[in-house]
């Protein structure tokens, strides 16, 4: 029956130790008919290229479920989702829905002339997951390959993509709207729903769900109840009924008795021309004090330097309040990442600020 197990899934490990999510056979056509028909408008016309692979569940739906549930094409690469690859990909096959993540679509930005180089005019839409797109780079990669790129947010347990912008409806630096078939509550510790436009937990609802994770009782009883799941996110809602991500909710920073959005400061970072990436968490001051860190990976041909360190402490500083910027800058080659592209900040929380962090291995 459409109850029964079909499949799991192990989230990425951006938290700590892979979770095994549960999952339902209704659970892919659920996602194929709210979000990758209403959503995208995917037909059997259209040829999907997806980066994340299919044993994640961002790639499980981009390059197998929907194109099958509609009888459209998929390009499958086996390869590392290098930027260059990429470009030449669809340049070859010609697809017209392409699937990255921001540091996908920062590293395509950052090659020389791409846009001379390479033919990017078959697709006709862009999607974005893993970590929230900042707006710098949506609007460049827009300017630059006259294509919209629908940043959203999906899980593992949730299976796939439940917010998130639409074609024409772009709102720079949100994650959109609630994708059709699901609900949502901004609430704070209590489960108590807040007022529009103050930070709180995101819980959601809906029909793709996860039943429970493998042979962790405990750990599904904490994050499910009942229909809603808790997603482990800070988000708030704005007027117009966009969401906007403030970070995990391990993530988040109190400086000075205020709540600070790492990724609030990543973005103001990833806006200086020098930068390509950066990774913002808490350390402790000499007075024992949590104030923001910021790890960098700066842009080919830009070398680290102190007072490249406060310039862009200063370039935070003209953007944001005071107290947000970042105490100390780290470069490093890259960034610690999942398989799928996203940034393990336990793994830099983890590093003291009198330790300098080893270069990450390949993932």
């Amino acid at each position: 029956s459409k109850d029964d197990s079909a499949f799991w899934l192990y989230s990425s490990g951006s938290t700590g130790f892979p979770k095994g999510c549960v999952h339902l056979q209704h659970d892919m056509t659920y996602c194929t008919e709210y979000y990758g028909k209403a959503v995208l408008g995917i037909t059997a016309n259209d040829i999907t290229f997806s980066a994340a692979k299919l044993y994640f569940a961002y790639g499980l739906g981009n390059n197998l479920y929907f194109p099958f549930g509609v009888g459209a094409s998929a390009v499958h690469f086996p390869g590392r989702p290098l930027p260059e690859d990429m470009f030449k990909v669809v340049e070859q096959y010609r697809p017209t829905i392409f699937y990255g993540v921001p540091t996908l679509y920062a590293g395509m930005l950052a090659l020389s002339d791409a846009n001379k180089r390479f033919d990017f005019s078959s697709v006709r839409i862009c999607v974005s997951a893993g970590e929230a797109l900042p707006a710098d780079i949506l609007r460049r990669f827009e300017d630059t390959f006259h294509v919209e790129i629908l940043d959203g947010i999906g899980s593992t347990e949730i299976l796939h993509i439940f917010i998130s912008n639409r074609a024409g409806e772009i709102k720079p630096g949100s994650t959109g709207k609630l994708v059709p078939g699901y609900e949502a509550v901004i609430a704070d510790e209590k489960g108590v729903a807040v007022p529009q436009g103050d930070i709180g937990n995101l819980l959601i609802k809906g029909d793709s769900i996860t039943a429970y994770y493998w042979n962790k009782h405990e750990r599904t009883k904490d994050v499910i109840n009942g229909h809603w799941i808790h997603t482990g996110d800070k988000y708030y809602q704005d007027e117009e009924g966009y969401y906007w991500y403030c970070g995990r909710s391990d993530d988040m920073l109190k400086v000075g008795g205020q709540w600070v959005s790492p990724v609030e400061v990543e973005n103001a970072l990833i806006a200086h021309p020098a930068v390509l990436e950066s990774a913002v968490v808490g350390d402790l001051d000499d007075d024992e004090l949590v104030k923001p860190k910021a790890y960098v990976v700066l842009k080919q041909g830009q070398e680290p330097s102190e007072a490249l360190a406060e310039e862009l402490k200063t370039f935070v500083k003209q953007r944001l309040a005071p107290f947000k910027y970042p105490r100390w800058i780290e470069f490093l080659p890259e960034l610690p990442k999942t398989a799928t592209g996203k940034i393990q900040r336990f793994i830099l929380r983890d590093t003291g600020r009198t330790e300098p962090l080893d270069a990450p291995t390949e993932l």
